[in-house]
């Protein structure tokens, strides 16, 4: 093996790209030449002689790259690579080989080795190889970066997350919101559905205002005069003329939540706006026009409404033109550590705290948590351990006992039926948290949802969904 000295005048002159290299290699001749050599270029080297001392070292540090030999005392070297691969898939290696393995030089190659070197190498070839090794995974890391920040333009006020789940749901956001299409959000109360839809007008052309609607929570008759505004003496309490906030929204972006639960009179109002782009005053004679977005929300089977006959078909494919589903938070459980810690920091600025950490048995009670009230219900209870906090941590007994399993509601232990899936168990779970605390709360679905920090309306939808038989309230 060439001298130190000599590698020093052959490799002086490059610029050092700054790196971490494992060798992996039984030979400590080409183990000590290699670590001379690389030094010298500036990079940070580790070595192992087998493929268990190898795998130790990957697992105490992080690499850019490792040079692994083909042939080891205790596993071949195609099969650390497979392990190298699956443990890290960006991760490069550089097979190191003998003349008579080539072939296999090949093989790993094709199994995702991103070169081989010969024995005995070229100093300047192998530096070169190295160089162009870890300029790659550079560029890859800088692209998932990039891509990552651009995602982050869309993660408006809480919306957070890393999940595939989110992901997806951040890409559609990016390829609907330049669009003038209308836009369906499903999933469950909670999840964000609203800021979705900020997100898509935020990041689209139209210089109009964002209208937020709970068209749920509205009688028809005054949902229709909010939405399409009155003429003096429209009814009796019209005292004086009013715009409807779809005049307000014009240019912009109009966001009708809970739509499911919308009369189908209104509906057919609906409509006509997004067909003509036409409406009129309620007790009006002049028409309108208007150029306004709509983006619907729902936390409700729409099909299943329309085979009811509660929900207009025509209106529905109008709706639907494009449709984003939201995952509940039980399906993005990833994303809960990222939450706490946003939630953290958000709740300890607005209150003039420093609470910016959580016990392990804190994190850990609200990892195992379904969160039948999703990401609203973890903003809830984050917000509750950061007021009634007194110190820099959040602990256990800053949470509502219900999270915790203390004298709440506990989850009960799940047996699983012979073919069910994660989700058939989950659902089974959320059924008996609620059918418990139900009975705890005597029946009074209003104590329980504020008992889950949820919504009146959330709790209700579950009850039905989850098919919870809700007895009657038993006399004190």
């Amino acid at each position: 093996m060439p001298e130190a000295a000599t590698l020093a005048s052959r490799t002086r002159g490059h610029t050092p790209l700054p790196g971490t290299i494992l060798i992996i290699d039984d030979e400590a001749a080409i183990r000590e030449s290699l670590q001379v050599l690389l030094e010298m270029e500036g990079y940070q080297v580790e070595t192992g002689s087998t493929a268990e001392e190898g795998m130790a070292r990957l697992g105490d540090s992080i690499f850019d790259l490792v040079l692994l030999d083909l042939a080891l005392p205790d596993k071949s070297g195609l099969d650390v690579l497979a392990e190298l691969r699956e443990r890290d898939s960006a991760l490069n290696v550089i097979m190191i080989t003998a003349y008579g393995t080539v072939e296999n030089a090949v093989k790993a190659m094709q199994r995702g080795a991103v070169n081989f070197v010969q024995k005995p190498w070229d100093n300047e070839k192998l530096l070169a190889d190295i160089r162009a090794a870890i300029t790659r995974r550079r560029v890859e890391e800088e692209n998932v970066q990039l891509k990552r920040a651009l995602k982050q333009r869309y993660n408006l006020s809480n919306i957070v997350g890393e999940s595939e789940h989110m992901q997806r749901v951040f890409d559609l956001v990016e390829q609907v919101a330049p669009s003038r299409s209308t836009v369906l959000l499903q999933g469950e109360s909670g999840t964000g559905k609203e800021l979705i839809a900020k997100a898509i007008h935020t990041e689209s052309k139209r210089r109009g205002a964002f209208v937020p609607v709970n068209t749920g929570s509205m009688p028809a008759d005054l949902l229709e005069s909010t939405l399409f505004g009155h003429v003096k003496g429209a009814f009796t309490s019209a005292v004086a003329s009013k715009k409807g906030l779809f005049e307000v929204a014009d240019h912009g972006t109009i966001f009708l939540d809970e739509i499911g639960n919308m009369s189908l009179e209104t509906q057919a109002k609906i409509l006509r706006v997004l067909q003509d782009k036409r409406f009129m005053h309620l007790g009006g004679i002049q028409e309108l026009q208007v150029d306004v977005r709509i983006i619907a929300a729902t936390n409700i089977d729409l099909q299943q409404l329309m085979h009811e006959g509660k929900f207009r078909e025509d209106l529905y494919y109008r709706l639907n033109v494009i449709s984003i589903d939201l995952p509940p938070l039980r399906e993005r459980g990833e994303d809960i550590n990222l939450l706490i810690s946003h939630f953290l920091k958000k709740f300890s600025e607005e209150n003039g705290k420093s609470v910016s950490q959580i016990t392990p048995e804190a994190r850990r009670a609200l990892r195992d948590y379904p969160w039948p009230g999703n990401v609203r219900e973890l903003e809830n209870a984050m917000e509750r351990a950061v007021v009634l906090a007194t110190g820099p941590t959040v602990g256990a007994d800053l949470l509502p006992k219900h999270i915790v399993g203390g004298s709440g509601s506990p989850i009960p232990a799940i047996e699983s039926r012979p073919g069910a899936s994660l989700f058939d168990i989950i659902e089974e779970c959320e059924r008996r948290i609620i059918s418990d605390k139900l009975e705890k709360c005597n029946w009074n679905q209003t104590e329980a949802a504020e008992q889950f920090h949820v919504p009146l309306s959330t709790l209700n939808q579950k009850i039905k969904r989850l098919n919870i038989e809700v007895k009657k309230k038993s006399r004190e």
